[in-house]
C-alpha cells in the first residue's frame, strides 16, 4: 500500500497492490498500521455506498461540521468519477485549494480526507459505485456544504453536471 500526500495537507491517495493469479485478484484496501505509519489516525466505523445511475452525475461539495467533523476514505466500486477534496480549514496552508483524482474500478486507488475537507465528485460514466469509508457517525443537524462552481475554489470539472440535487445546488458560496 502506497500513500502520497497532495498538495492538500492531509488529503493522501491510497494506492494498493493487487495480487492477481488464474482465480481473480486479492487487494487490501485499508490497513490502519500502515495508516498510522503515515501519521493518519484513522478508525473507520461506518461504511456507505452512493449508486450513481447517470454519467455528469455530481455530489457535493459536503462536509460535516464540528464536532461531528469526519475524515473519509472514498473508493470507486464500479465505473468512473472524478473526485474532488476542498480545504475548508481557516488555519490550514492550503486554505480554500482543490485537488482532483479520477478513480475508477479498474484502479486500485482511494482518497483519504481529514477533517475540515470538503467531498464531492462527478461521474464520469453510468452505474458509478462510490463506497466511503467514514470514522465518525453521520449527524444530520452538522451536515453541510459550499458550492460545487464557487469561484472561490475554481475547480476545474472535467464535465458539467446534468445530475445534481436541490441540496447541491443550492449550497452558499463559501466566502
Amino acid at each position: 500500500m502506497r500513500l502520497t500526500p497532495t498538495l492538500i495537507d492531509g488529503v493522501v491517495v491510497v494506492e494498493s497492490e493487487s495480487a492477481a493469479d488464474d482465480r481473480g485478484s486479492f487487494v487490501r484496501t485499508w490497513c490502519r498500521d500502515t495508516f498510522a505509519a503515515a501519521g493518519l489516525d484513522f478508525e473507520p466505523i461506518q461504511e456507505s455506498l452512493s449508486r450513481n445511475l447517470k454519467t455528469a452525475t455530481l455530489r457535493g461539495m459536503h462536509i460535516q461540521g464540528a464536532p461531528f467533523g469526519e475524515q473519509k476514505l472514498v473508493r470507486c466500486l464500479r465505473g468512473r468519477i472524478f473526485d474532488v477534496a476542498v480545504d475548508l480549514r481557516p488555519d490550514s496552508a492550503s486554505y480554500c485549494r482543490w485537488f482532483g483524482l479520477e478513480l475508477d474500478e479498474s484502479r486500485d486507488a482511494a482518497l483519504f480526507l481529514p477533517r475540515g475537507v470538503a467531498h464531492g465528485f462527478i461521474t464520469l460514466s453510468d452505474d458509478a459505485w462510490v463506497h466511503y469509508m467514514i470514522d465518525t457517525a453521520y449527524a444530520p443537524g452538522h451536515a453541510g456544504g459550499v458550492r460545487w462552481d464557487d469561484p472561490a475554489f475554481g475547480i476545474a470539472w472535467p464535465t458539467e453536471p446534468v445530475v445534481i440535487s436541490d441540496r447541491d445546488r443550492n449550497w452558499p458560496d463559501h466566502v
